[in-house]
């Protein structure tokens, strides 16, 4: 396979997806480079969902610039793409005179930042309005701007719509060298295929270090930081009515206790930094952490409410600030690494802010027939009777509820199967079914029988992730 491109992204997370979908704004040839079987493999799968409104990062730090200004877009995106948000607010919690003070200096710091509507509220305020917190609090930080969404089916939305708009995005490309042929850069895959570009854009995640390095353009480290997380089963009322902070520290933005936009509790992160940027496993030591200093701020929180558990990896940078810039040694080689938190509120503008340099620099004249709205799969589980009953008439798939937890029916999944879902993660994080009360336990041999259907392959070949996570074995008795 050999394709001449015009740019190219390594890296198909949330922000790689932003820089795609905002680079078919112009008339250029575009592609997105991605080693694993679908978009959101990464961090962007596996993170606390929050719209942070912009008080914590330093003011004059790209974190601080773009934090604000992807707050300030994020409800319009999200409106474009047809994916949820929620504008519920945010809290950061003080316990003790010590994080009172720490409280002023992120309201002044985020007013500094450009941040509207901050307020420290009292002890009484926090009660009234966030019932069930711990009776220790004394003050907190409100932030009316902050909000949640869901940060996987963000990047598959970003997707559908570059894809919509005439980019390519290839699956299954581990990048394993990068070298010049005059004007353009060769990016060679692990399987020996290759594609060229007149640009290339690194938003490889925790592993850009490497691939700017491969580039022979700037050195920096990258250093893997895990966080875990617990996900709550959905209650009959939710706990608390905002995201809820504790006083940051300098390992991050400490464990948060937040609904989500699909009607769960999430508890988390902590911050350990680790060894393999791969390894996301999750740990006694982890979960006991993250348990006990949430049950701080709400005390009710109890261990037979979890439903599962997980983690997920940052990518953070030695420069302690985002990287975004054209290399000063290797024309047309843009590093976009370092995305940490607050990387998903960040992403859609960085995509802008990526997008006009590069067509700056090419020249690129606009895309008249550029399409900013995409739809979402329709949900048997957010319409009412009426609805339904029009969906199954024109559909009779609708009708068959595969996934009982969440309600999915089958039509869902092979419509999801048809925006580019392959393996089982990939039907989970598109639609939801899984995602219950019994984690896939009732549903997982269905949707593999779907997408056994579906793609046209054996059920031995379908996977959970891609490459070498097959879910059954084929056997021979007697051999």
């Amino acid at each position: 396979m050999s394709r001449i491109y015009d740019v190219a992204v390594i890296g198909a997370g949330v922000v790689g997806m932003s820089i795609l979908r905002e680079l078919t704004r112009y008339r250029l040839k575009v592609c997105s480079l991605e080693k694993m079987e679908d978009v959101a493999e990464g961090a962007s799968k596996a993170n606390s969902g929050i719209v942070h409104a912009g008080y914590d990062p330093i003011e004059g730090t790209k974190k601080a610039r773009f934090n604000v200004e992807g707050n300030n877009i994020f409800a319009d995106v999200c409106n474009e793409l047809d994916v949820e948000y929620k504008m519920i607010g945010s809290l950061v919690v003080a316990f003790d005179d010590y994080e009172i003070n720490v409280l002023e200096e992120l309201l002044q710091r985020g007013k500094r930042n450009g941040v509207k509507g901050l307020e420290i509220k009292s002890q009484e305020w926090v009660f009234e309005n966030e019932p069930n917190l711990s009776r220790n609090i004394k003050a907190a930080l409100f932030a009316p701007y902050s909000g949640i969404t869901n940060p996987y089916k963000l990047t598959v939305a970003l997707f559908e719509n570059a894809i919509q708009n005439g980019a390519d995005v290839i699956f299954r490309f581990e990048v394993c060298k990068i070298e010049k042929d005059g004007d353009y850069f060769v990016v060679h895959s692990a399987d020996s295929r290759f594609i060229k570009t007149r640009v290339l854009i690194n938003c490889a995640g925790v592993h850009a270090d490497e691939i700017s390095k491969m580039a022979g353009a700037k050195l920096f480290k990258i250093y893997p930081r895990r966080g875990q997380y617990y996900i709550l089963d959905k209650p009959e009322k939710m706990p608390v009515a905002r995201v809820i902070f504790q006083v940051p520290t300098e390992k991050g933005k400490g464990i948060l206790v937040t609904p989500t936009v699909d009607g769960n509790v999430l508890v988390g992160p902590n911050s350990e930094y680790i060894d393999s940027k791969d390894d996301t496993a999750t740990t006694q030591e982890g979960l006991d952490e993250v348990f006990e200093k949430a049950r701080k701020v709400l005390p009710s929180l109890s261990k037979r409410d979890v439903i599962t558990i997980f983690s997920g990896i940052r990518a953070t940078p030695d420069t302690h600030d985002f990287i975004i810039e054209e290399d000063e040694d290797v024309k047309n080689f843009i590093n976009v690494a370092g995305i940490e938190s607050p990387g998903l509120t960040a992403s859609l503008a960085i995509g802008r802010y990526i997008a006009e340099l590069v067509s700056r620099k090419l020249n690129a004249k606009r895309n008249l027939n550029f399409n900013p709205y995409r739809e979402d799969i329709k949900r048997f589980s957010k319409l009412s009777d009426e609805e339904k009953e029009r969906m199954i008439k024109l559909y009779p798939s609708f009708g068959n509820i595969v996934c009982r937890c969440e309600l999915v029916s089958e039509y869902e999944i092979v419509e999801a199967i048809k925006r580019g879902a392959r393996t089982i993660d990939g039907i989970k994080r598109r639609t939801r079914a899984g995602m219950g009360r019994c984690q896939g336990g009732f549903c997982t041999p269905r949707v593999i029988d779907i997408l056994s259907r579906e793609l046209g392959v054996s059920k031995t070949q379908i996977t959970k992730f891609g490459k070498g996570s097959y879910i059954l074995t084929e056997k021979r008795w007697g051999k």
